[in-house]
Protein backbone atom coordinates (compact mmCIF):
# COMPACT_ATOMS: atom_id res chain seq x y z
CA UNK A 1 0.00 0.00 0.00
CA UNK A 2 2.50 2.53 0.68
CA UNK A 3 6.65 2.17 1.00
CA UNK A 4 8.86 3.72 3.32
CA UNK A 5 9.19 6.85 0.45
CA UNK A 6 5.95 7.50 0.90
CA UNK A 7 5.65 6.86 4.54
CA UNK A 8 8.36 9.43 4.72
CA UNK A 9 6.55 12.11 2.30
CA UNK A 10 3.56 11.85 5.52
CA UNK A 11 5.78 12.10 8.37
CA UNK A 12 8.44 13.95 9.61
CA UNK A 13 10.48 11.04 11.70
CA UNK A 14 14.06 10.05 10.67
CA UNK A 15 16.15 7.93 11.77
CA UNK A 16 16.82 6.98 13.85
CA UNK A 17 13.46 8.26 15.54
CA UNK A 18 11.27 6.52 12.18
CA UNK A 19 9.56 3.33 13.62
CA UNK A 20 7.12 2.55 10.69
CA UNK A 21 8.58 0.64 7.35
CA UNK A 22 5.55 -0.32 5.09
CA UNK A 23 1.82 0.16 5.25
CA UNK A 24 0.01 -2.60 4.23
CA UNK A 25 -3.59 -1.80 4.63
CA UNK A 26 -5.41 1.58 4.98
CA UNK A 27 -9.17 2.72 5.44
CA UNK A 28 -9.86 6.04 5.26
CA UNK A 29 -10.91 7.58 8.56
CA UNK A 30 -11.17 4.25 9.71
CA UNK A 31 -8.23 2.24 10.05
CA UNK A 32 -4.51 1.66 8.77
CA UNK A 33 -2.11 -1.55 9.68
CA UNK A 34 1.88 -1.08 9.67
CA UNK A 35 5.06 -3.06 9.48
CA UNK A 36 8.08 -2.57 11.35
CA UNK A 37 10.75 -4.85 11.03
CA UNK A 38 13.17 -5.24 14.17
CA UNK A 39 16.62 -5.34 13.57
CA UNK A 40 19.30 -5.73 15.73
CA UNK A 41 20.72 -3.17 14.29
CA UNK A 42 18.51 -0.44 16.06
CA UNK A 43 20.44 2.21 17.86
CA UNK A 44 18.22 1.36 21.18
CA UNK A 45 19.66 -2.43 21.28
CA UNK A 46 23.18 -1.26 22.68
CA UNK A 47 21.79 0.03 25.68
CA UNK A 48 18.38 -2.04 26.25
CA UNK A 49 19.25 -4.70 27.21
CA UNK A 50 23.23 -5.74 26.60
CA UNK A 51 22.73 -9.56 26.31
CA UNK A 52 19.28 -9.59 26.09
CA UNK A 53 17.84 -6.86 23.67
CA UNK A 54 14.34 -5.99 24.11
CA UNK A 55 12.90 -2.75 22.20
CA UNK A 56 11.56 -0.60 24.68
CA UNK A 57 8.05 -0.23 25.15
CA UNK A 58 7.92 3.54 24.96
CA UNK A 59 9.65 3.04 21.00
CA UNK A 60 6.59 -0.06 20.39
CA UNK A 61 4.07 2.74 21.44
CA UNK A 62 5.52 5.71 19.08
CA UNK A 63 5.47 3.16 16.49
CA UNK A 64 1.46 2.65 16.58
CA UNK A 65 1.14 6.34 16.84
CA UNK A 66 3.61 7.30 13.81
CA UNK A 67 1.00 4.43 11.78
CA UNK A 68 -1.81 6.15 13.40
CA UNK A 69 -0.32 9.52 12.02
CA UNK A 70 0.23 8.40 8.55
CA UNK A 71 -3.87 7.57 8.62
CA UNK A 72 -4.72 11.47 10.44
CA UNK A 73 -2.55 12.72 7.55
CA UNK A 74 -4.55 11.81 5.06
CA UNK A 75 -6.92 13.89 5.97
CA UNK A 76 -5.15 17.22 5.16
CA UNK A 77 -4.39 18.36 2.53
CA UNK A 78 -1.37 20.20 3.51
CA UNK A 79 -0.16 17.95 6.33
CA UNK A 80 3.64 19.62 5.77
CA UNK A 81 2.54 22.68 7.21
CA UNK A 82 1.58 20.61 10.36
CA UNK A 83 2.79 18.76 13.44
CA UNK A 84 1.43 15.58 15.55
CA UNK A 85 1.42 15.95 19.01
CA UNK A 86 0.84 13.00 21.75
CA UNK A 87 -2.11 14.30 24.00
CA UNK A 88 -2.51 11.51 25.86
CA UNK A 89 -1.24 7.92 26.01
CA UNK A 90 -3.81 5.52 28.19
CA UNK A 91 -3.97 2.19 28.89
CA UNK A 92 -1.03 0.66 27.51
CA UNK A 93 -0.42 -2.91 28.44
CA UNK A 94 2.30 -4.87 27.08
CA UNK A 95 1.92 -8.80 26.67
CA UNK A 96 5.48 -9.80 25.51
CA UNK A 97 8.95 -8.79 24.68
CA UNK A 98 10.00 -7.49 21.30
CA UNK A 99 13.33 -9.22 20.00
CA UNK A 100 15.33 -8.23 16.93
CA UNK A 101 13.91 -10.43 14.30
CA UNK A 102 10.63 -9.64 14.99
CA UNK A 103 8.10 -7.97 12.60
CA UNK A 104 5.89 -5.98 14.34
CA UNK A 105 2.38 -5.47 13.14
CA UNK A 106 0.84 -1.97 14.05
CA UNK A 107 -2.87 -1.94 13.81
CA UNK A 108 -4.70 1.54 14.23
CA UNK A 109 -8.36 2.55 14.33
CA UNK A 110 -10.24 5.61 15.04
CA UNK A 111 -12.36 5.76 18.33
CA UNK A 112 -13.00 10.04 17.46
CA UNK A 113 -11.86 12.51 15.37
CA UNK A 114 -12.72 16.22 15.01
CA UNK A 115 -11.00 18.74 13.71
CA UNK A 116 -7.45 18.64 14.24
CA UNK A 117 -8.00 16.44 17.34
CA UNK A 118 -7.41 12.39 17.08
CA UNK A 119 -8.40 9.59 19.63
CA UNK A 120 -7.20 6.23 18.04
CA UNK A 121 -6.20 2.77 19.56
CA UNK A 122 -3.27 0.89 18.54
CA UNK A 123 -2.17 -2.87 18.84
CA UNK A 124 1.24 -4.15 17.95
CA UNK A 125 1.22 -8.02 17.23
CA UNK A 126 4.29 -10.46 16.46
CA UNK A 127 3.86 -13.52 14.91
CA UNK A 128 -0.19 -12.70 15.34
CA UNK A 129 0.55 -12.52 19.18
CA UNK A 130 -0.68 -9.49 20.75
CA UNK A 131 2.82 -7.62 21.86
CA UNK A 132 1.31 -4.54 23.33
CA UNK A 133 -1.95 -1.96 23.17
CA UNK A 134 -2.73 1.82 23.87
CA UNK A 135 -5.15 4.34 23.13
CA UNK A 136 -3.66 7.66 22.67
CA UNK A 137 -4.57 11.24 21.70
CA UNK A 138 -2.96 13.33 19.53
CA UNK A 139 -3.40 17.00 18.28
CA UNK A 140 -2.32 18.35 14.89
CA UNK A 141 -0.44 22.18 15.43
CA UNK A 142 0.16 24.59 12.98
CA UNK A 143 4.54 24.43 12.36
CA UNK A 144 4.54 28.10 13.21
CA UNK A 145 1.93 27.98 15.99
Amino acid sequence: MMDLKGIMEILPHRYPMLLVDRILEFERSKSIVGLKNVTINEHFFLGHFPGRPVMPGVLIVEAMAQTGGVLIAQEFENIQDYVIFFMTIDNVKFRRPVVPGDQLRMECEVIHFRRKVCRLKGQAFVDGQLAASAEFSSMLVKKDE
